[in-house]
This record gives structure tokens, sequence and C-alpha cells, in this order.
């Protein structure tokens, strides 16, 4: 199965899956690879451009975030675009390590290799109890239900 546009439901939805597994590497590196070389990215106010950025950005990201444990569900899709709905928890080691749950949307267009050539994020990140807590360790990120007050 191709993983480059033209997407289908099937081709998005696997997609979206292969970015949040990659994603949960937390592997700057390799995450950027994903990427084109000019790729553009806003990620939150942030305004970045080219893998090398991409890097950087990512591994200040999971200094700030330990922890970190990310799913991503298919929002909508044309042939090039894809937007995701996603939720992620991290342990927030600027702020006494306090468990935090970032919910947002994503919008990506993609390159005909299926390299990624644009990222805009918008996310909100709210302080959360242990016991309010998803994705504990040892839990599938993809088998948690997530109830309609959260999509």
């Amino acid at each position: 199965m191709s993983l480059s546009p033209p997407f289908t439901a099937e081709t998005a939805r696997a997609k979206v899956k292969k970015g949040q597994d990659l994603w949960n590497t937390q592997d700057p590196q390799t995450i950027s690879k994903a990427y084109t070389p000019n790729s553009i990215w806003r990620n939150r106010s942030t305004f970045l451009t080219g893998t090398a950025a991409i890097e950087d950005f990512l591994t200040k990201k999971w200094q700030k975030e330990k922890s970190y444990r990310l799913r991503k569900e298919l929002f909508a899709f044309t042939d090039n675009k894809i937007a995701v709905q996603f939720w992620y928890e991290y342990q927030d080691s600027h702020d006494d390590m306090k468990w935090k749950r970032c919910y947002g949307l994503e919008d990506w267009t993609f390159a005909e290799d299926g390299r990624m050539r644009k990222r805009q994020m918008s996310g909100n990140d709210v302080e959360i109890s242990e016991e309010e807590r998803w994705f504990k360790d040892g839990i599938d990120v993809n088998t948690v239900n997530i109830s309609e007050a959260h999509w």
C-alpha cells in the first residue's frame, strides 16, 4: 500500500498511524526524514522551515516533554492533504514534572513522494492528575476509549 498522495480513506488512516508511531519514537533525526528539505511548519506560535530546524525544534520539545505518549486520529483528507486530531500526555520538565495533556489539530500537505511539505499545528495544554492520565505505561494508545467530550 502506497502512503503517497492521492490518498484514500485507507491510506490516509495508515499515514496518520505511521506518523503517530514515528513521533512516539521521540527520535528527531529519524522523524525529520518524513519531511521535505524545505518543509514549512507552524507549531502553535513557532514558525520554522527545513529539516534542520525541525530536528532542533523536536530535540528541544522532548527535553521539556518527558514520558511523552501520543495518539493521532484521521479527521479528514483530500488528494494530498490530511487533517488529524491528536492528544498527547507528558511530564513537563519546566514545571515540576506535572502531568499535562495536549489537545490539538494539525493539517498536513504532502509532496508527491509522500513526505510532508507543510505542517500546521494548533494545540492547548491542560494540567492533569496521575489518575486522569490515559496513556499510562503498558497501555496501547490506540485502545484508549476517548469520549466524545474530548473529541
